[in-house]
């Protein structure tokens, strides 16, 4: 990769977003409006709130990175500004990675002030560290950024894009044990859930809960997280077209 135009890159796209309204209100707002919902309608109780607040940490980042970066990436190759970019000496690894940087720094504001927000604000009862639970938050951000990218590179359209939101997104939030806990799933959903990368970013989460200090589960979940994050990027770079068809 060229430095010089993959730092290009990513200007350009923050560039553009801080321009973009909607998008920071997305960002920064939404997430706060929606753990607070979520806060008040279980009437506060501990500690069910807290568990479901940290993995929202987990889930919401993923779900609304997952949207933007689709959707932003189809709309710069539908518009034309991507095919011209490929048609300059820019390598497909810069600008998908270019991509990758931004909306990863977005993807961290979003987890950071979610975080910030459920701890100062709504008191979120976790046994382990600030950090821990930030870090988890936005390497989880991270992942939708990469499936959001994957879904751009093989879309010919934003329709597109977001119609592959419930077939890689869905599944993932049925089986993450948000809804029931992995160990109560019949042995085939077990499997599956295995399977899934959101599932190891919520267990990380589960991990911070209940353990004072990190344990060695919680450094091997977020492991398996941030793999999956650069094999996505990797398939995503592989796929991307020069041309829209």
């Amino acid at each position: 990769m060229n430095p010089r135009t993959l730092f290009a890159t990513v200007g350009r796209i923050l560039g553009q977003m801080r321009h973009d309204p909607r998008t920071m209100a997305i960002v920064t707002v939404i997430p706060l409006v929606v753990v607070t919902l979520l806060h008040y309608l279980f009437d506060e109780r501990e500690p069910v709130v807290s568990f479901i607040e940290a993995v929202m940490l987990v889930v919401f980042p993923i779900v609304v990175m997952f949207l933007l970066t689709a959707v932003a990436t189809v709309r710069e190759r539908t518009s034309g500004t991507l095919e011209r970019l490929m048609t300059t000496p820019i390598r497909k690894a810069d600008i998908l990675f270019g991509y990758a940087i931004a909306f990863g720094l977005l993807a961290t504001v979003l987890a950071a002030v979610a975080a910030v927000f459920v701890y100062q604000v709504l008191d979120m009862q976790v046994a382990g560290p600030v950090w821990a639970v930030l870090l988890t938050a936005v390497v989880s951000a991270q992942l939708g950024v990469a499936f959001g990218l994957l879904a751009s590179a093989v879309s010919r359209s934003e329709f597109q894009a977001v119609q592959l939101f419930p077939v890689l997104a869905v599944p993932q939030l049925l089986l993450c044990g948000l809804f029931v806990s992995r160990d109560q799933m019949a042995d085939w959903l077990r499997v599956l859930s295995d399977l899934m990368p959101m599932t190891y970013g919520v267990e990380a989460m589960t991990e911070v809960l209940g353990s004072a200090e990190p344990t060695t589960r919680y450094w091997r979940d977020l492991g398996i997280v941030a793999g999956c994050v650069v094999a996505l990027l990797a398939i995503a770079s592989a796929t991307l077209r020069r041309r829209t068809p």
